[in-house]
């Protein structure tokens, strides 16, 4: 193990407490495996648990004994590698590609429950989502330090022209005052409305 590997801590992305395992026989069709060729599927080959663990960018499918923990068989996950098929005649069986010492072997995984199937699916994918996000982040990261920044400030003797929409000068804000009654002939103004009457008492 790498010191790389040393630093990076595991993390639990799936519990099942019960799955099963099965004897596979050599695949007959270039279809894929089919469930129904293992034989009776009642009758499983080893009964446990299973743990999706992600420790960096690897994850590791792990079955082992419920009770005490001992380990019974891993398989390093890698996408688009065939280490997980599903079968063509189910959707809550896989076969699964382990290892051991060098050596591989395929074994049948199957789950009583289709729920279950479907959260060890969504957990794969989304181990691999979050990776392949993390490594655009960091890109992105990377491509925005290497461009240089804009210098927006004002260098000596610049000067800011603002414009303001609707204004005319620095006349614009004050209030036009309302023009004056035109004079008469002799100069005089004309005579202001008289106040309206009192109320009851009609204008003669």
């Amino acid at each position: 193990m790498s010191a790389m590997d040393d630093q990076d801590y595991e993390s639990v992305l799936l519990v099942i407490r019960e799955c099963y395992v099965y004897k596979v026989p050599p695949m007959v069709s270039s279809r894929g495996h089919r469930a129904a060729d293992w034989g009776n599927v009642d009758a499983p080959l080893w009964r446990g648990r299973l743990r999706v663990i992600a420790q960096g960018k690897k994850c590791f499918i792990r079955l082992e004994d419920g009770q005490t923990g001992e380990l019974f068989a891993v398989c390093p996950y890698e996408e688009n590698k065939g280490c997980v098929e599903s079968v063509t005649d189910s959707s809550r069986y896989f076969v699964l590609k382990i290892e051991d010492q060098g050596r591989h072997a395929f074994i049948g995984l199957g789950f009583l429950d289709r729920s279950h199937a479907f959260d060890f699916n969504v957990a794969l994918q989304d181990h691999f989502k979050h990776i392949k996000a993390e490594e655009k982040a960091a890109e992105l990261k990377k491509t925005g330090a290497q461009q240089p920044k804009l210098d927006f400030s004002l260098k000596e003797g610049q000067t800011l022209n603002l414009t303001i929409a609707g204004g005319s000068g620095a006349g614009s804000a004050r209030r036009e005052r309302p023009p004056r009654p035109a004079a008469s002939e002799d100069g005089a103004l004309p005579p202001l409305l008289p106040p309206p009457p009192p109320p009851g008492k009609r204008q003669s």
